[in-house]
Order: C-alpha cells, then structure tokens, then sequence
C-alpha cells in the first residue's frame, strides 16, 4: 500500500464548482437524474457484486459518500439497512433531510470526518469521475474500512462509445451542460490501479440499460429516449460487457 502524499497529483478537484453546482438542487426532487426502476436495478447490481465478495446482513450500515440529496442512500435503507449519507454540499444535504428521513454529514471524500476503521460498507453513489486524482479518496478509505470492509462504486464508464462522446473532454462533441468541471467518464483499468495499489483487492463489473429522466443539453434532449433504447439494447451480448454505460466496481479492504 502506498500513501497520497507519495503519488504526484496531475488535477486536483475544484471543490468550489463541485458545491456550487450541487448546491443549485435544492428543489423537492433534490438531484434525481435516473426512473425508478433503473435506480433499483442500480443498487440491486451494487449489491449483487458486492455480495460476491462479502454479503451484508440486513440491518448493516452502509456509509453513502457523494450522497447529495440521498436518492441512492434512501434505496438502500428501503432495502432493510441503515444509512449513514455524506456529501460536500451542505445545501443539497438539507434538501435530502426534507425528503429523507435518515443522518447526513456535511464532509469531503478525501478528507473524510470519520473515525479509522471505523465502518464495515461504503457506497459511492457515482461520484469517483467526479474526482481527476482519486488516490486521497482510495486512501481515506482504506482508513475508514475494518479490516474485511468493502466499498461499492457505479460511475460513467469510458470505454462507452456514448459516455465517451457526451462526457469526455477528448471527445468532439464533449458537453459541459448539466455536469461540473470535475467530471470526466472513467476507465475499470483506471479505478483497479489507483485502490489496488492503496491495498484494495479489487473486482469490476459493468452495466447498461439505465434509462435518464432528463439530460440537461436541450440540442440533445431530443435525442434521449433514442439513447435509452440503444443503450439498453447494443450493450446486452456479453461481447460488449466491457462497454456498457456504466462501471461497477467492488474494493475490499485484507481482512
């Protein structure tokens, strides 16, 4: 395992646009950007690959980092554990405690206000591509793991032909709108190395068919349904696993 301050930082997350853009959710919905039904299949998918690593019991308490307004932290707690939601954003949090009945924190990822080994699950409820350097973040989580402690992360995969056009800054048609500056669709091969090499031992997964409810380009709102449909339909073989929409990756912490 090595430590952050061993690993030279390239880019460096711009907090302030981070919170000033989630501080703008403070409408009834909070930020909710998936249906139902995707969001279910989401989390259940989480927990699918997590559980084949280590299954939690029900009544554990899983620890939501990037929470926002508590959308995915709410499916876990319906789901029979307790949640625990943490965010960078203060307005969004009180948004989610409008909405949700559970406790938030008001803290930073890389810098997180809790104890060492101190939590046996985290969820990163896709907010990984929000960080260009991610060693401070795989490391305070090592930190705040048991031994034998598990995270969860889903985040925009790279390797999609759609995410990579939309979202990457390499791309063409890259799109500012609707996201911060921070943002960046991520690679498996990207997330395996920084918490492998902080002591994770690591296993990726992939899903597709997770259907938006808005998108904030009016040029391409149009176009969304279409999206939906494709991406639910090219990315089911098993030849294109590696390119579906979004990645999901597991880390455990050596027991």
């Amino acid at each position: 395992m090595v430590s952050a301050k061993m690993v030279s930082s390239h880019s460096v997350q711009d907090k302030k646009a981070e919170i000033e853009f989630f501080d703008s959710f403070t409408g009834p919905q909070g930020y909710d950007v998936f249906d139902a039904e995707s969001k279910n299949r989401l989390v259940d998918k989480c927990l699918k690959v997590l559980s084949s690593v280590r299954k939690p019991e029900e009544g554990t308490i899983f620890t939501d980092l990037g929470c926002g307004s508590g959308v995915f932290t709410d499916i876990l707690k319906q789901k029979g554990f307790r949640v625990l939601g943490l965010d960078l954003s203060h307005k969004i949090l009180e948004a989610g405690k409008r909405i949700h009945d559970f406790d938030f924190v008001n803290g930073d990822v890389e810098f997180l206000p809790l104890k060492d080994s101190s939590i046996d699950f985290i969820m990163f409820s896709g907010m990984l591509h929000h960080l260009p350097d991610k060693d401070l973040c795989a490391e305070e989580a090592f930190r705040v793991l048991k031994p034998g402690g598990v995270f969860v992360a889903f985040d925009p995969n790279k390797q999609n032909p759609f995410m990579w056009l939309y979202r990457d800054i390499s791309s063409p048609l890259h799109s500012q709108k609707g996201v911060t500056k921070n943002e960046c669709p991520i690679s498996a091969a990207e997330v395996e190395a920084v918490f492998g090499r902080h002591g994770f031992k690591m296993k990726i997964d992939y899903l597709s068919g997770l259907h938006y409810k808005a998108i904030a380009s009016s040029l391409l709102r149009p176009l969304l349904p279409l999206y939906n449909m494709l991406d639910a339909i090219i990315f089911t073989s098993k030849f294109m696993r590696k390119r579906r929409s979004f990645i999901i990756t597991v880390g455990q912490k050596p027991g």
